[in-house]
C-alpha cells in the first residue's frame, strides 16, 4: 500500500476478490469522474471567462445605455454607451453620482412621483426623462428598469436600460409642427376639403370652406357619408368607382354634388389615399368648377357661332402668330386650322411686299383707338388674290395690357369686281348720253345733205359727169358720216335695233375666219374651234359681223410679228353664282365666242379704259377709238356682255357672251325700187327746217302731198284743219317746247285712229311697250335715205289699208 497500491489480496482468500474488484472499480470510476469534473470545471471556467469578457464587451458597446443603481440610487455599474451619451468617465460616475443628480427639474419630479410605484411593482417601462449631460446640454432618454430584492422582498438595487430618443423627439416635434401646419392649411384652405373612410365612405373631417360651400354644419357632415351628397349614388356604385384608385395621389375627376339647399354643382376632386389607424382613408381637395364649365360651354357655343359665321374670324398675337382660326377662315383661305396655328399671318396671307399693309400704322391706330378697319389685298392657299374688308380689335388681359388681336375679314372680291363693272358701265352710260346728244344733232345735219345729194340728180338729170361725180362724193361722204353716227349709237345702245332674226353664229364665225386667213399677214395663223352643236341667237347678223371683225382686226394689230389667232365658240349655261359675278349676266343659256391672240397684251393700267369711245393706243390716223366701244354697245344691245383677260407678252382673250335661243330661222326680203304714192296727204313735223324741206321734196317727187310743221303746236293746228285728209303724220320725237310724245298723245285725243310714223336718231330709247302705248306704228331712224323714207311710208299705208 505504501508502495502506491490501492489495495491488496491475500492468496488463498479469493472470497474477497469480487468485493475488492468491485470496490476498486468504483474507486477507479470515482477517480475518473473527479478528473473529468475537474477538467470540465477548468474548461467551464475558461469558457466563463471568455463569455464574461464577451458579455462585458457587449454590455459596454450595446446600442443603448445600461446601468445599475444601489438602493440609494447611486451608480454601481454603467456601460460605455451611456457614458458616451452623458459625456462622463466611469470614475466620475461609479459610486459618486446618483441617477437623480443627472435629471432636469421636470424629469426629477417625474422620477420622484414614479419611484414608489417602481419599488412596489418592481419594474417600469418607457419612462421619458431629460438627463443633463456633463456639458449641461439636455439628453432626452427613454428608461426601462427592473428592481432587485432579497428573499424577503426588500429592495436592494435596480438595473436600467437607457435609450437616446433625441432623433425620435426631433421627428415627433417635426411631426407635430407638420401636423399643425397641415391642419392650418386644411382649415384655412379656401377650397373645400375633407377626409373620408374609403370603406364606410363616412366623413372623418371637413374644413370650414366645405362647411360654408355646402351649407352643412360640421356635426351634420360628420354624421353623413359620401353617398349623401352625390345624386343617384349608392354605396355599391361608389365603392366600384373608388376601387379603381390606388394609394397615393389620384385625380378623382369631375362629380356632381348636391348642396344642402338642393342645388347641384360640378366638382373637380383631387385625392390622396393613405392608411391611417389600420383603415384606408382619403384626403380630398375640391374645386367647384360649375362656373368654369358654364363659361366653357358658353365659349363652345360662341366658338360654334364663330364657325357658322360667314366672315373669316381669327386671332393672332402681337407678333402675328395665329392663335384661332374659324371654319369660314378655312373656307375663304383654304388653310385648315391645324396648318395655320402658330404660323405667321404675314407669311400665309400676303403674297408680295407691295401688297403688305402698313402694319406699323395699323398697330399705332390699334394702340390709340383699340380698333382698326380697312381693305386688304390678300392671297389664299392656292395662290388666288382676294380683297377683304378687315376689322381689327385689340384684346387686352385683366391688367389692361394688349395680348392679342381679333380679326374679322369679309370677302369683298366679288363686290369689288361688281363695283368695277358698275363704274365702267356708269362711265360708258355717261359717255353714251353725251354721244347720243351729239349723234342726234349730227343726224339732223346729215339728213338734208344725204337727201339733197340723192334728189339733185333726179331734179337735174342732164348734169355733166363731173357734177354727178361731185354729187356722188357728197352722197358717199354723208353715208360715211351716217355710218359713223351709227357706230356711236351702237356704242351707246341707242341706235336702232336693226333687223334681228335667228342667227347661226357658226356661219358668221367661219366667214370671219376665212377673211382673216385671206387678208391677214401670213405670219398670223388662224385657228377655229367651234362646238358642233352651237346654239342659235336672236341678233342682227350685220352687227355681230361688225363685232367679230373689230375683235379680229384688233387681234391682228396686236401681233405685228405674227402669232396665233384662235376663234372659238361654245355653249354655256350661266347659273346664279356666275350671274352674281357679272352685272349684265342673267341666269340662262348663252353662247360664248372667244377671240384669242398671242400678241403683246394689254397693259393693266389701261384695261379699264379700252371700251371708252375714242380711246386708242394706235398711231394717229390708224384708229378711231370706236372699235371696242362699238363692240360693247352692240353686245349690250343684244343683252350680252364681254369679258377680257390679258397678260403682257402673252396675249389677250376676249369672250363675248350672247343669250341663245332655239327657234326657227326666218328670211327677211328687201325692196330695191323706190315706191311711189297715190296722192296721199302727209303731215311732216320737225323742228329742223331742212329735214322738213327734204322730206317734202322727196315725198312730193314721188306722188305725195305734203304739209309741214316746225313744232307740236303748229302740227296740232294743221291736223285740226286737215284731219280728214291726212293719211299719215311723220313726226320727230325730239323737239323743243311740245316734244313728239306730247304731240302724239294730243293727236290721239283728236283722232284715236291717227297714223303715226316717228322719226329719231335715238330709236332704241323706246321700248316696244312705250311705242304701243303712244300709238306709234313705225319708226324712221335718222339720217334716212329716200329709199328708207318712201318704203316706210308705203309700208305703213299698206298696213293701214289692210286694217
Amino acid at each position: 500500500m505504501k508502495a502506491g497500491a490501492h489495495d491488496y489480496l491475500i492468496k488463498g482468500h479469493l472470497t474477497r476478490l469480487v468485493p475488492a474488484v468491485e470496490r476498486e472499480l468504483r474507486e477507479a470510476q470515482e477517480r475518473q469522474k473527479r478528473h473529468r469534473a475537474e477538467q470540465a470545471l477548468q474548461e467551464a471556467d475558461e469558457v466563463l471567462r471568455k463569455y464574461t469578457d464577451e458579455l462585458e464587451e457587449l454590455y459596454n458597446h450595446a446600442p443603448c445605455g445600461y446601468h445599475s443603481l444601489d438602493k440609494d440610487g447611486v451608480f454601481v455599474r454603467i456601460n460605455d454607451t451611456e457614458l458616451n451619451m452623458l459625456g462622463y468617465r466611469r470614475d466620475e460616475i461609479i459610486g459618486k453620482k446618483k441617477f437623480s443628480d443627472l435629471l432636469a427639474a421636470e424629469s426629477l419630479q417625474i422620477f420622484q412621483e414614479n419611484f414608489p410605484l417602481f419599488q412596489q411593482r418592481g419594474w417600469v417601462r418607457d419612462l421619458e426623462f431629460q438627463m443633463i449631460r456633463k456639458d449641461g446640454t439636455i439628453l432626452p432618454v427613454s428608461l426601462s428598469a427592473t428592481a432587485m430584492t432579497d428573499m424577503t422582498g426588500n429592495y436592494l438595487m435596480s438595473r436600467s436600460v437607457v435609450i437616446d430618443i433625441t432623433e425620435r423627439k426631433r421627428s415627433e416635434n417635426e411631426l407635430r409642427d407638420s401636423e399643425a401646419r397641415y391642419r392650418l392649411l386644411f382649415e384655412s384652405n379656401p377650397n373645400p376639403m375633407w377626409v373620408f373612410d374609403l370603406e364606410t365612405l363616412a366623413f372623418l373631417a371637413v374644413n370650414q370652406a366645405a362647411i360654408a360651400h355646402y351649407g352643412y354644419s360640421k356635426e351634420e357632415f360628420l354624421s353623413m357619408t359620401l353617398a349623401d351628397i352625390i345624386p343617384n349614388a349608392d354605396m355599391t356604385s361608389l365603392h366600384q368607382a373608388l376601387s379603381t384608385f390606388t394609394p397615393g395621389q389620384n385625380d378623382f375627376g369631375v362629380w356632381k354634388h348636391r348642396k344642402k339647399d338642393g342645388s347641384l354643382i360640378d366638382i373637380k376632386a383631387l385625392g390622396h389615399i393613405f392608411s391611417f389607424a389600420g383603415k384606408w382613408t382619403s384626403l380630398v381637395l375640391l374645386d367647384d368648377i360649375s362656373d368654369r364649365l358654364q363659361a366653357e360651354q358658353k365659349i363652345r357655343e360662341q366658338a360654334a357661332l364663330l364657325d357658322v359665321a360667314t366672315d373669316a374670324i381669327f386671332v393672332q398675337d402681337l407678333e402675328q402668330h395665329l392663335l384661332f382660326w374659324n371654319k369660314s377662315a378655312e373656307r375663304l383661305y383654304g388653310w385648315e386650322t391645324a396648318e395655320v396655328l402658330g404660323k405667321s399671318a404675314e407669311s400665309l396671307l400676303y403674297r408680295h411686299e407691295e401688297t403688305l399693309p402698313h402694319f406699323e400704322a395699323m398697330q399705332a391706330t390699334l394702340a390709340k383707338e383699340g380698333q382698326w378697319r380697312g381693305e386688304l389685298q390678300q392671297v389664299t392657299k392656292d395662290g388666288k388674290d382676294i380683297r377683304v374688308e378687315s376689322r381689327w380689335t385689340l384684346v387686352c388681359n385683366e391688367a389692361g395690357n394688349p395680348k392679342s388681336i381679333l380679326i374679322v375679314n369679309t370677302d369683298i372680291t366679288e363686290k369689288k369686281q361688281l363695283e368695277t363693272q358698275l363704274l365702267r358701265t356708269q362711265r360708258l352710260e355717261s359717255l353714251g348720253t353725251l354721244a347720243s346728244g351729239i349723234a342726234h344733232d349730227f343726224n339732223n345735219i346729215l339728213t338734208p345733205i344725204l337727201a339733197v345729194a340723192q334728189l339733185l340728180p333726179l331734179k337735174f338729170p342732164n348734169l355733166d359727169e363731173n357734177t354727178q361725180q361731185l354729187l356722188r362724193m357728197l352722197e358717199g361722204s354723208a353715208k360715211r358720216g351716217a355710218d359713223l353716227v351709227k357706230q356711236i349709237l351702237s356704242f351707246t345702245r341707242r341706235g336702232m335695233e336693226g333687223s334681228r332674226t335667228i342667227v347661226q353664229t357658226r356661219h358668221l364665225l367661219c366667214d370671219v375666219a376665212q377673211v382673216a386667213q385671206r387678208t391677214f399677214p401670213k405670219s398670223i395663223e388662224t385657228q377655229t374651234n367651234i362646238a358642233p352643236n352651237l346654239w342659235t341667237v336672236f341678233a342682227d347678223a350685220t352687227q355681230l359681223h361688225q363685232v367679230l371683225m373689230n375683235l379680229t382686226v384688233n387681234a391682228r394689230d396686236a401681233m405685228p410679228d405674227g402669232g396665233i389667232l384662235e376663234i372659238s365658240a361654245e355653249n354655256l349655261c350661266v347659273d346664279e353664282s356666275y350671274a352674281r359675278m357679272h352685272v349684265d349676266a342673267e341666269v340662262g343659256s348663252y353662247i360664248v365666242i372667244t377671240i384669242t391672240d398671242t400678241g403683246k397684251g394689254i397693259p393693266p393700267e389701261i384695261m379699264d379704259r379700252i371700251f371708252d369711245p375714242f380711246f386708242t393706243t394706235k398711231e394717229v390716223g390708224k384708229g378711231t377709238g370706236l372699235g371696242l366701244s362699238t363692240v360693247m354697245g352692240i353686245i349690250k344691245g343684244h343683252c350680252g356682255f364681254v369679258n377680257v383677260y390679258s397678260e403682257m407678252g402673252k396675249g389677250s382673250i376676249f369672250k363675248v357672251y350672247l343669250p341663245s335661243c332655239q327657234v326657227t330661222e326666218t328670211q327677211v326680203a328687201a325692196d330695191a325700187e323706190l315706191p311711189r304714192g297715190n296722192g296721199e296727204l302727209i303731215l311732216v313735223v320737225d323742228d329742223e327746217l331742212t329735214i322738213c324741206e327734204i322730206a317734202q321734196t322727196t315725198l312730193e317727187s314721188h306722188n305725195y302731198r305734203i304739209l309741214t310743221a316746225s313744232d307740236g303746236i303748229e302740227a296740232l293746228a294743221l291736223y285740226a284743219q286737215y284731219k280728214n285728209d291726212i293719211s299719215v303724220v311723220l313726226i320727230d320725237m325730239m323737239m323743243p317746247g311740245m316734244d313728239g310724245s306730247a304731240t302724239i298723245l294730243t293727236l290721239q285725243r283728236m283722232n284715236p285712229q291717227v297714223q303715226i310714223i316717228a322719226m329719231s336718231g335715238l330709236m332704241s330709247n323706246w321700248t316696244t311697250a312705250q311705242k304701243r302705248n303712244l300709238g306709234i306704228q313705225d319708226f324712221l331712224p335718222k339720217p334716212f335715205t329716200a329709199q328708207a323714207l318712201l318704203s316706210t311710208v308705203l309700208q305703213h299705208l299698206d298696213k293701214a289699208r289692210q286694217s
